[in-house]
C-alpha cells in the first residue's frame, strides 16, 4: 500500500535531505578510501575495486542528484504559479530535461564506479529520432534496467518516455514528484477478479488497461510508451508461477511455449495490446538484454560489483502497418508470443557467446 501523497511528500522529502547530508559529511572519506584503494590496485597488481567504495559513490551520487533534483521541481512549481502551469508544453519539456540530466549523472557515475558499458544493437533506425510514435515492449530482469531504457529513449532517441509502473515506485520522492508532473502510469496491485482474464494467463484490472491505453492514446511523434509485458523482474519462482497460472487458465499450449522460455516470464498480453490499439499509428520496439538478469537477489549484486558489468541489449523494430491491431485476439497472442520466443532465442545465444568468450554476464 501506498501512502497519500501529502503523507509521502511530507515524510519522506525531509528523509533524503537527511540522508543526503549525512553521505555529504562521509565525502572526504569516501575520497581517501577510493584513492587508497586505487593505489593499493596499482601497486599490488590486483584487480577488483573495492565494492564498499563502489556503493559509497554510487549512494553519494544519487542523494546528491536527487537533492538537486527536488531543489529545481520546487523551483519549477513555484515558476509556473505554483504549479498553475505544470501541465503546459514548456514545462514538461522541463521535466524532462530534469530527468535527463539526473540520468545521465547516474549513468556516468555507474560507468566510473561499477565499469558501466552498454552496448546496443539494432536496426540503424531503432536509436534515431523521427516523427512517429513508438512503443517499447521490453524484457523487465535485473536492477536499473528500466533506468537504462528510459536513460537510452531520452538522451540516445530523443524521446520523452511515458512508463508504465508500480506504484510503490512512488516512494522514491525525486521520482514521485516528477513522475507525477509528466504522463505516467502507476498501477497499484490489487487482488485477483473474476473479470478480465487475459489470454496469457493473468487478469489485468480493467482501470489498470484503461491507464494504459490513455497513456498510449495521447502519444506524439517524440513520444514512446515503455513498458514490460512480463510485469515484473524475472525470478525463477515468477517464471514457475507463470507458467502454472497459464496451466490453470486453460492455456496449456501457451504453458508450454512459456516453459521453453527459460530467460523469460509469460508476457501479459492485456497491457501491451491495450496500448498498441490506442495508438494505431505507433511502431513496436521490442527490447532484450542481459548483463543484469543474473542478479537476482541482494547476494548476487553485491557479488557482482567485484567486477565491471557490461550490459548488451538488441532492439527490433516493427512497423506500425505489420502490427496485427485488426487482427482476433488468438492471432495478438501467437503474435506477442511469437516475439517473446525470438527474444528468448537471443538471450540464449547472446548469454553462450559471453560464457564462450569468458567474458562475466554481470
Amino acid at each position: 500500500m501506498v501512502p497519500p501523497t501529502p503523507v509521502r511528500r511530507f515524510a519522506l522529502v525531509p528523509l533524503v535531505v537527511v540522508i543526503a547530508a549525512c553521505l555529504v559529511a562521509l565525502t572526504p572519506l569516501v575520497a581517501l578510501a577510493s584513492l587508497a584503494s586505487a593505489l593499493v590496485r596499482r601497486w599490488t597488481g590486483h584487480g577488483h575495486r573495492s565494492r564498499p567504495l563502489r556503493v559509497a559513490w554510487l549512494a553519494l551520487t544519487w542523494s546528491v542528484g536527487e537533492m538537486a533534483v527536488l531543489t529545481v521541481l520546487l523551483c519549477l512549481w513555484i515558476a509556473s504559479g505554483f504549479g498553475g502551469r505544470l501541465d503546459t508544453d514548456p514545462y514538461r519539456s522541463r521535466h524532462y530535461a530534469v530527468m535527463k540530466r539526473f540520468l545521465n549523472q547516474i549513468y556516468r557515475a555507474a560507468e566510473r564506479a561499477c565499469g558501466l558499458q552498454v552496448e546496443v544493437s539494432g536496426p540503424p533506425d531503432v536509436a534515431l529520432a523521427d516523427d512517429r510514435p513508438i512503443i517499447v515492449l521490453s524484457r523487465h530482469a535485473g536492477p536499473g534496467d528500466s533506468l537504462l531504457l528510459v536513460h537510452h529513449l531520452l538522451t540516445v532517441c530523443g524521446r520523452q518516455p511515458r512508463v508504465v509502473m508500480k506504484a510503490t515506485l512512488q516512494l522514491d520522492p525525486s521520482l514521485d514528484i516528477v513522475a507525477n508532473r509528466v504522463p505516467n502510469a502507476f498501477l497499484r496491485r490489487r487482488p485477483p477478479s473474476p473479470d478480465g482474464i487475459s489470454a496469457s494467463g493473468g487478469r489485468p484490472q480493467a482501470d489498470q488497461i484503461r491507464q494504459i491505453r490513455r497513456l498510449a492514446a495521447g502519444l506524439g511523434g517524440s513520444d514512446a510508451l515503455l513498458l514490460f509485458p512480463e510485469g515484473g523482474n524475472w525470478t525463477p519462482q515468477r517464471w514457475r508461477r507463470g507458467i502454472a497460472r497459464l496451466r490453470r487458465g486453460g492455456h496449456a499450449e501457451l504453458a508450454e511455449r512459456a516453459a521453453a522460455m527459460p530467460n523469460l516470464l509469460p508476457p501479459r498480453t492485456g497491457g501491451a495490446f491495450g496500448a498498441i490499439s490506442a495508438c494505431p499509428s505507433a511502431d513496436v520496439i521490442f527490447v532484450a538484454h542481459t548483463g543484469l538478469d543474473k542478479l537476482v537477489s541482494v547476494r548476487d549484486v553485491w557479488q557482482s560489483l567485484r567486477t565491471d558489468v557490461t550490459v548488451h541489449a538488441r532492439w527490433w523494430r516493427v512497423p506500425a502497418a505489420e502490427v496485427p491491431r485488426r487482427a482476433d485476439h488468438e492471432a495478438q497472442v501467437d503474435w506477442l508470443f511469437d516475439w517473446w520466443e525470438r527474444l528468448d532465442r537471443w538471450i540464449t545465444e547472446e548469454s553462450g557467446s559471453m560464457a564462450t568468450s569468458g567474458q562475466p554476464s554481470a
